[in-house]
């Protein structure tokens, strides 16, 4: 029997569903820091910190600072993820950039927007690459 060199158009859309759900939330998380990092006109200093209700129902205490650093981190996750619904579109998603081989279906829940598989991936940190 060949090795599947591609996901199936069924597995392909239950891995765009898992994205878009993360992506949604990402997006949710990015215009909470925004709003945190908005608040100028208010006479905050940087050193304030701000409490928000957080996706969990749990509160959190931000300063705008750290609200910086989160909406960049999210903003950069936000394109990870977007770049992966393209993979998806064009039928790449799920294949490792350094070997070819198919990501395991484990390692794409976990980490949706993964290019490298498990094995690629700590070749990668073991030589440094």
């Amino acid at each position: 029997m060949a090795e599947k060199t591609r996901y199936s158009d069924e597995e392909l859309e239950e891995f765009r569903q898992l994205i878009l759900e993360r992506l949604k939330t990402a997006r949710e998380n990015y215009e909470m820091y925004l709003k945190i990092l908005n608040r100028e006109q208010e006479n905050i200093t940087e050193n304030d910190a701000f409490v928000f209700k957080g996706v969990d129902e749990d509160y959190i205490g931000i300063s705008r600072m750290e609200a910086a650093v989160m909406a960049q981190r999210q903003m950069e996750y936000i394109k990870k993820l977007e770049a992966a619904l393209v993979r998806i579109e064009n039928k790449t998603y799920g294949i490792c950039r350094k070997t070819g081989k198919l990501i395991s279906k484990e390692r794409l829940r976990a980490v949706p927007h993964a290019t490298l598989s498990i094995e690629a991936k700590m070749n990668r940190d073991v030589l440094g690459d």
